[in-house]
């Protein structure tokens, strides 16, 4: 069982097309049976941004292959609003979550949002992040009065910095990193190598003596660790600097998030 929660939009042409859009991807929701509710529930929050690499598009996509394949309950929160006064609809359902999936771009929530996802992860409850969820609430510009950002997501719980990114005509080869080769992460990871066209982000140095990189790309000189897991307190974290709208084209990366959010959960796979 999967569901989306969309909100208006300024822009009636790109509602339309954005609900036509979803409504073909995700038939009518059939409430779920008991034996349904049991399943681990999958919670992704995302942006419409024209900097988030399509997140609106892809991880949609990627969520009812989810919901197919897996055995899972999938929600995806797509929020609304400018990034400086920004909110999720029905964000209290992370508090029952199995994991959140966080896929968001500078954002700026009301204080009990962001109280909200706080408590989730100081409860322990599992983050997968992608991509821009580097700076998911590292705004930029004045933040709208009765919103908040949160700078210390980065290092406090993603456990790294976020220093720019390389050239974008280099792309990121990504390669295993050979220690990890066992991981249950990467499972069947081959081959151990792919380019992405995605650019590298500069991440280093990671902060937490014990994190467990899976993944490093390479763009020129510039090495960089692009897949990790690590503890936030009692939350079992992974990230990962992929994600760019192509990436989702790649089944070893289809699989990576598939197997992250399995791990998440203490799921074998």
């Amino acid at each position: 069982m999967f569901k989306i929660s969309t909100s208006t939009k300024s822009n009636a042409l790109s509602v339309g097309f954005v609900s036509l859009l979803l409504l073909l991807l995700f038939p009518p929701t059939v409430y779920a049976s008991d034996s349904v509710k049991k399943k681990p529930h999958v919670v992704f929050l995302i942006n419409e941004d024209t900097l988030n690499y399509e997140a609106h598009k892809t991880i949609p996509v990627f969520a009812k292959r989810l919901s197919e394949t897996q055995n899972y309950r999938v929600t995806v929160l797509m929020g609304k609003g400018p990034n400086n006064a920004f909110q999720f609809p029905g964000l209290q359902m992370i508090e029952k979550a199995d994991v959140v999936v966080l896929f968001s771009r500078r954002i700026a929530l009301p204080p009990e949002q962001m109280q909200l996802f706080k408590n989730y992860l100081k409860n322990g409850g599992p983050l997968v992040a992608i991509r821009t969820g580097n700076h998911a609430f590292t705004t930029r510009g004045t933040i709208a009065s009765g919103y908040v950002d949160w700078l210390g997501f980065v290092p406090e719980i993603l456990g790294c910095g976020n220093y720019g990114y390389g050239p974008v005509e280099l792309g990121t080869d990504v390669s295993v990193v050979p220690e990890a080769s066992g991981h249950p992460i990467l499972g069947d990871f081959k081959p151990a190598q792919y380019h992405s066209i995605g650019n590298i982000y500069k991440v280093t140095p990671l902060l937490d003596p014990q994190t467990k990189v899976l993944l490093t790309g390479k763009a020129g000189d510039e090495i960089q660790p692009v897949a990790w897991t690590r503890m936030a307190g009692k939350s079992p974290v992974f990230y990962t600097t992929l994600g760019y709208p192509a990436d989702f084209e790649v089944e070893q990366f289809n699989h990576l998030l598939i197997r992250a959010i399995q791990w998440a959960i203490g799921q074998k796979s």
